[in-house]
């Protein structure tokens, strides 16, 4: 990832422009500005702790000494029998006994204010074009769900056996359904992308649309 802290004043950043064939045909210059420019690297790891934690199911549960079958009765006298002193067979020194302090049932979500949050966002896409890790290809228009197609496509762009974060300008079913069979490929619009989302992916794709969508979002 980019740099923790840099100055709004950096200069444009090239972003190539492919076709389907996987051939240059040009670039597009950013103002680091438009995607808030600089990347906070402590708010990047929060904001994405934030969003494992609230995918979290917090269904464990343990049995506590209460809560497992067997006798509450002293097992033997506590004195006069020559063995280590006892309790409930419930304790949790024996076996079958209850957990002491074990996990249960929580909800594990909570949120960031959100401003924070869109800045997170904006912060993670620039950090995909100062790594040279993001690229726009000019059509990804497909006529009917076909894998062999859009793998085809993503072969010419070198992106092959990488997981890869597919951006478009509105939600494309027949794109989803041709790329969802195809290991580490996410195809998400651009208003669903977050921090985590963008992050998570080793690669950015988008087409010119979901791109100029990006650049032109408030907050």
């Amino acid at each position: 990832m980019a740099t923790e802290e840099m100055p709004a004043g950096t200069g444009a950043v090239k972003v190539p422009v492919f076709n389907r064939q996987g051939e240059n045909i040009g670039d597009i210059e950013i103002d680091p500005a438009e995607f808030g420019g600089k990347i906070n690297r402590q708010l990047l790891h929060e904001v994405v702790l934030m969003y494992l934690a609230n995918q979290r199911a917090g269904t464990h549960s343990t049995l506590r000494r209460g809560e497992v079958a067997g006798s509450t009765k002293k097992l033997f006298r506590q004195k006069g029998t020559g063995n280590a002193r006892v309790g409930t067979r419930r304790t949790n020194k024996r076996r079958g006994g209850g957990t002491a302090k074990g996990p249960k049932p929580r909800d594990y979500e909570y949120h960031l204010p959100k401003k924070a949050v869109r800045a997170a966002t904006r912060m993670a896409l620039l950090s995909k074009f100062l790594d040279n890790e993001a690229m726009v290809i000019d059509e990804l228009k497909v006529e009917a769900p076909k894998t062999r197609e859009m793998a085809g496509v993503l072969k010419a762009l070198k992106l092959s056996g990488t997981s890869c974060l597919v951006g478009t300008a509105e939600p494309d079913e027949t794109l989803y359904k041709s790329c969802r069979n195809i290991p580490g490929v996410v195809v998400a619009p651009a208003s669903q992308f977050n921090a985590y989302t963008v992050l998570r992916q080793k690669r950015l794709l988008l087409t010119k649309e979901a791109l100029e969508q990006l650049r032109h979002k408030k907050g």
